[in-house]
């Protein structure tokens, strides 16, 4: 499988449930302004969408959108317990928590980066996500990971929206359930093998 990425955007959520589902992939890093691969391809022509993550499946079969794409990857490997058992109610949980991540936390965080955001608007927003993370401080005050004592793809990709709170310049620090939680989920070693490789990390 080969996965298209930009460092530190969105695509990082697969990039880590890939390292954890242990599975074999390579990567090809994205120019999201130019629409250029590091391979010097169109990647309009590959994703007509022109945004990561993209991940290319052995047969040539072409799949976006970040969380179907960890749903995806977890099935291929259901020993590794990355998405609780079909009709579970874990199972629903989990793509609940996936679902919250994507509309209330990842779609407020990406206006923030667009420089045409209004102040009062980013003020605004920036208000209302931290309400959303001491939402989810306190969802994780008996629990080490989202779902209770093991790790699934919605850690994966909470842990990338918190990476962009810090690169906001959120301060978290009166959170210390959020807080601990990042570092445990930081100190795994799929995370630190995917931050490493995407030049997140020395």
């Amino acid at each position: 499988m080969k996965l298209y990425y930009k460092a530190g955007a969105c695509s990082l959520s697969p990039h880590i449930v890939l390292r954890e589902a242990d599975l074999d992939f390579t990567l090809t890093a994205v120019n999201l302004s130019t629409k250029k691969t590091e391979l010097d391809e169109d990647y309009l022509q590959i994703n007509p969408k022109g945004q990561v993550p993209a991940l290319v499946l052995d047969d040539g079969t072409l799949l976006t959108e970040g969380p179907v794409i960890v749903q995806y990857i977890a099935d291929q490997k259901p020993d590794r317990q990355l998405l609780p058992d079909f009709g579970t109610p874990a199972r629903y949980h989990a793509l609940e928590w996936l679902n919250y991540i994507g509309t209330e936390l990842h779609r407020s965080l990406s206006t923030l980066f667009n420089s045409k955001t209004p102040d009062d608007f980013k003020t605004f927003t920036r208000e209302g996500l931290m309400r959303k993370f001491a939402f989810v401080n306190q969802s994780l005050e008996d629990k080490h990971f989202l779902l209770g004592s093991r790790f699934s793809v919605a850690d994966a990709y909470l842990f990338t929206m918190l990476t962009w709170a810090k690169v906001l310049k959120f301060d978290l620090s009166g959170l210390q359930a959020l807080s601990e939680y990042k570092e445990r989920v930081a100190s795994r070693p799929a995370v630190d093998a995917a931050l490493m490789a995407e030049g997140l990390k020395q």
